[in-house]
């Protein structure tokens, strides 16, 4: 049994993995800026915790009450995230900022907060949510992507500095997954571009965005989980769960063909 924290947890991948890890008998707190929003996880015994990842309070007081609750922290699951899509030229700096306090920045300094219970302990685990646009870069969707490939850069530096503590860090590299998370990013994306130069672009973009996101094709929320489920419970945890709908044909198409015929591909994908 593992006292595990994991952010994100009001919805989609993360409300699916804190119940599973839940059932499976670990002692899990599903942090959410809204606790009202973890209501649905209490059936399945998992403890809400009020986080918000942009606020350095928040996190502070969070970590504190899940040690003085417990005494310990075994496993940190960063999964809270968003996307904001958007032409470079039209989303201003502002939100490009916000997406890296949300996507990086809030990740790293929860991560420093918990970093000391673990080296007391000489053991933990944390899992950290990447994406498989962690490793490409999809139409129009700039600040996203860098954002992922800072949290790939940092998982990869982290998992070398702490392998000396007992501590162990694994990357989940989701492809496709059915959520709101697409929904999110096409309303951001039409949004950016309305009134400007690649308004057209973008509402085609954001159209096919939503199809496919409405569709069947997409992987569901516990394809995501399982893999998270094995970076906490396997002794020795993969550095990277690259799982879910083209994750991983595309980025083998990504090593494979010319950078411009990728490019062709990703800016016709709808």
């Amino acid at each position: 049994m593992s006292v595990i924290l994991i952010t994100g947890a009001s919805s989609g991948i993360g409300l699916q993995t804190a119940m599973t890890l839940a059932r499976q008998g670990h002692v899990v707190y599903g942090a959410a800026r809204r606790v009202d929003k973890l209501e649905a996880l209490a059936a399945d015994g998992v403890r809400p915790l009020r986080l918000d990842i942009t606020s350095e309070e928040s996190m502070t007081t969070a970590v504190a009450t899940l040690i003085k609750n417990e005494k310990r922290i075994d496993v940190l699951i960063n999964n809270a995230g968003y996307g904001s899509y958007g032409a470079i030229e039209d989303v201003s700096l502002a939100e490009a900022k916000k997406q890296f306090d949300v996507n990086l920045f809030g990740m790293a300094r929860l991560t420093q907060l918990v970093l000391p219970h673990m080296r007391a302990q000489r053991a933990g685990r944390i899992i950290n949510t990447s994406s498989m646009g962690g490793r490409l870069v999809s139409y129009m969707g700039a600040w996203y992507h860098a954002t992922k490939y800072a949290v790939e850069a940092f998982s990869d530096a982290l998992r070398m500095e702490t392998k000396n503590f007992g501590i162990k860090v694994s990357i989940i590299e989701p492809g496709g997954i059915k959520t709101n998370w697409g929904f999110i990013a096409a309303d951001h994306l039409v949004a950016s571009a309305q009134g400007g130069a690649y308004e057209q672009q973008a509402t085609k973009a954001a159209t096919g965005m939503r199809r496919q996101y409405h569709s069947n094709m997409l992987s569901a929320p516990q394809v995501i989980s399982n893999a998270i489920s094995k970076a906490v419970n396997r002794r020795h945890p993969r550095t990277r769960y690259l799982v879910g709908f083209g994750a991983k044909p595309l980025v083998l198409a990504k090593k494979l063909l010319p950078t411009r015929f990728f490019d062709f591909l990703m800016m016709h994908a709808s």
